[in-house]
């Protein structure tokens, strides 16, 4: 299977996700099943029903951070020779053509990614235009809702 890029800090987020999910939700859930039996048939019980199907989730969560994890090729930007090129991890400002309209992204992982953060997937129509561009390059990307124009002004390797 092919190498996944992952940030450093998308990685560390997943381990204590992982962490979490095995040192504190398995046990709760494994305790809240052994109550629920206590209260008898387990045909209408509810609560034991419920039980199990967050049990079902926790596990699924667990195998496919564990598969994420396996997969992952991380990549600690930091130890990158900075440069002006635009590469995975980097942060990049960039001008709207059409309104001037500035907004900067960081390039990040796809489980990574969340626009609300301004992190986007190095595998998304932006990304991709940028990816080896250098600071002052005018890229067009191409996207669903049309080719846009945009200038690099800044890129940070943080």
């Amino acid at each position: 299977m092919n190498r996944v890029p992952m940030t450093v800090e998308g990685a560390d987020a997943l381990r204590s996700e992982l962490e979490n999910l095995k040192k504190v939700e398995r046990p709760a859930i494994v305790q809240a099943i052994a109550e629920a039996r206590e209260h008898g048939d387990l045909k209408e019980n509810a609560e034991y029903h419920a039980a199990r199907e967050k049990q079902g989730f926790i596990e699924g969560r667990i195998q496919e951070i564990e598969s994420k994890l396996s997969h992952a090729q991380v990549i600690d930007i930091k130890s990158i020779e900075p440069s002006a090129r635009v590469i995975f991890g980097s942060t990049v400002t960039i001008i709207h053509l059409d309104d001037d309209r500035e907004v900067t992204y960081k390039i990040v992982g796809d489980d990574e990614a969340d626009v609300k953060k301004r992190k986007i997937s190095v595998n998304s129509p932006i990304a991709r235009a940028l990816i080896g561009k250098e600071v002052g390059e005018v890229v067009v990307v191409h996207a669903p809702s049309g080719s846009m124009e945009y200038e690099i002004d800044a890129v940070e390797h943080l």
